[in-house]
């Protein structure tokens, strides 16, 4: 029977350079670092059906005014955030995230959050889920900076473990954003699982994090490094300055999950798209 823990426990971070690192349809550099993580810190199994575990997940709702956006969540979009069954529950197993159409460009969906919950400062952040389909349908599994309320994005960085347009259902991209590297100005690459598709069946997507670099995986394949020389030579490329660039991934970051509809990225909906639409997750597991 699964079971969800929630521990405490912190024991050193440890890092293992060079090696071969095996990536079936990616360029990667041999030495790259990676991390040796086995102590679980936090997981959810989503074994109980109904509301999410409360004593873990929370919820952005609304249309984004609540946080002091612009309606539309700073990008346009369409949907309204609720806590309702309709939107999100666990069943037989899974987190359930649905986006329902309600009207005329009207949506409903949820977005998750372990802001009051749980954070955590480095680590292996992973889950397995499979994805929903079509044009304007936009789900993520995200981490921010746990001081975003006093620390304005970008400043609190944003780590992007899973982004993924509807429309692509072969490509999923990993991103981050801090100050000179944000928005459409973002460091991020694309990884194509070629003749498979990420709406037919359950991939994991995570990320290992270290004071120096953020590794970004699907299924175990390494396909990504950031680290602060990156981060600093892609904002002097882009904007043309010195001084941006900052790396700001050495503080707790804390858990987002939620589908997005329509916006400046994605787009719209249109005649193809299909509603409801549905993001599987099986677990979320967070590692030490």
């Amino acid at each position: 029977m699964k079971q969800r823990k929630f521990l405490n426990t912190i024991i050193a971070f440890s890092f293992l350079v060079g090696g071969t690192l095996l990536v079936t349809n990616c360029e990667v550099d041999e030495t790259q670092k990676v991390a040796n993580l086995t102590n679980l810190v936090m997981s959810d199994e989503f074994d109980v059906d109904g509301a999410p575990d409360p004593d873990l997940w929370g919820y952005d709702l609304g249309d984004g005014t609540a946080q002091g956006l612009p309606a539309g969540w700073g990008n346009n979009e369409l949907q309204v955030y609720t806590d309702s069954p309709d939107n999100v529950s666990v069943e037989n197993g899974l987190l359930v995230i649905t986006a329902r159409q309600v009207g005329a460009n009207q949506y409903t969906s949820a977005r998750l959050t372990t802001q009051v919950n749980f954070d955590q400062q480095y680590g292996r952040f992973e889950a397995r889920m499979r994805l929903p389909l079509g044009k304007g349908i936009w789900p993520a599994f995200w981490l921010l900076g746990n001081d975003c309320d006093e620390n304005p994005w970008p400043q609190c960085g944003e780590i992007d473990v899973m982004e993924y347009l509807g429309d692509a259902p072969t490509v999923i991209f990993g991103s981050a954003h801090g100050p000179g590297y944000n928005g459409g100005d973002s460091i991020s690459k694309e990884y194509d699982l070629g003749n498979d598709r990420f709406d037919t069946g359950f991939h994991v997507f995570g990320i290992e994090w270290g004071p120096d670099f953020i590794n970004y995986y699907v299924d175990g394949d390494l396909y990504q490094q950031i680290t602060p020389e990156i981060t600093a030579e892609e904002a002097i490329e882009k904007d043309g300055i010195t001084n941006p660039g900052e790396w700001v991934f050495n503080r707790p970051f804390y858990i987002i999950m939620n589908i997005a509809v329509g916006g400046d990225l994605p787009g719209a909906p249109n005649a193809d798209t299909v509603f409801p639409q549905r993001m599987f997750v099986d677990y979320v597991r967070v590692y030490n």
